[in-house]
């Protein structure tokens, strides 16, 4: 029995030195949009791209920093928002479209590219794409709660090292 314990405990040790193993060291997340969604700017309001930029950025920023990744030794993590789209209408559809409420819902999502620099110069390109494909769960989320899942799992696929979506 004390063998498996202390078995155990070795084990427990090393799970997260085998989480940190994927994380890359980022001293500086940088997130802008692209110019295909700074396009609708007028359509979406410049407030709300200017959420989804922040949004991204302490979403990836805190995965990485739970995973230890975030030093200041580190390289720099550039995302570019290429696409968003809204589960409901944002407040400046809402004030152009007359027929459109807060009970109109729609499956949404986002689009993101960009690139991770590491310390040493080494470039390693970051594409990312997810948009929900069911609409049955878009009637219960927020303006932005499917973009969101996609900044999520953005950073959780940074966090394990997997930049490029397979």
């Amino acid at each position: 029995m004390l063998r498996f314990v202390l078995i155990a405990a070795a084990a427990a040790s090393l799970a997260p030195a085998a989480a940190l193993a994927g994380a890359p060291s980022v001293a500086q997340v940088e997130v802008t949009i692209g110019p295909d969604l700074a396009a609708k700017a007028d359509k979406l309001g410049e407030r709300e791209l200017d959420y989804l930029a922040r949004d991204l950025q302490r979403t990836v920023e805190r995965r990485l920093q739970r995973a230890g990744g975030l030093t200041p030794s580190g390289g720099r993590l550039r995302l570019v928002i290429d696409d968003a789209t809204p589960n409901r209408p944002t407040p400046m559809q809402l004030g152009r479209k007359p027929g459109l409420s807060m009970e109109s819902f729609g499956v949404g999502g986002a689009e993101i590219s960009g690139q991770y620099v590491a310390a040493d110069g080494a470039s390693t390109p970051i594409r990312y794409r997810w948009y929900e494909n069911d609409i049955w769960q878009a009637q219960y989320v927020g303006t932005w709660t499917d973009a969101g899942t996609a900044f999520d799992l953005l950073a959780r696929r940074i966090e394990d090292g997997r930049f490029v979506k397979d």
